[in-house]
């Protein structure tokens, strides 16, 4: 079972940069979105089409955006309490005064 357990920080900190990275994309996105102008495309149904378009693609980018920002703020928590606990299980298997013989191994 502990070697199902295993965490590395350095991927996890790599992961929250990528998603930061793409929430910083995604306002860009928005950015664009909100300063682009539909007007005189084409025809009325088209101008109409591209406009509906880009209001959901607005509100998409936004939830987006948002979740990703939520995501990374939760994988963040989980390694800091996942390396919370490991370090006090480290500290309570090393306390002074143990010895090997203090040390049960659980079957695999």
């Amino acid at each position: 079972m502990a070697e199902r357990l295993r965490l590395d920080a350095v991927e996890l900190d790599g992961f929250m940069k990528l998603l930061d990275g793409s929430v910083t994309s995604l306002k860009g996105l928005r950015n664009a979105l909100s300063g682009a102008t539909v007007g005189g495309l084409g025809t009325g149904e088209l101008d109409k089409a591209c406009e509906e378009f880009q209001e959901d693609w607005k509100y998409g980018a936004e939830q987006i955006g948002e979740q990703a920002e939520d995501l990374s703020k939760i994988i963040g928590q989980s390694k800091d309490a996942f390396l919370e606990v490991e370090d006090a299980l480290v500290k309570a298997l090393h306390k002074p005064g143990k010895t090997n013989n203090d040390v049960v191994e659980v079957p695999k």
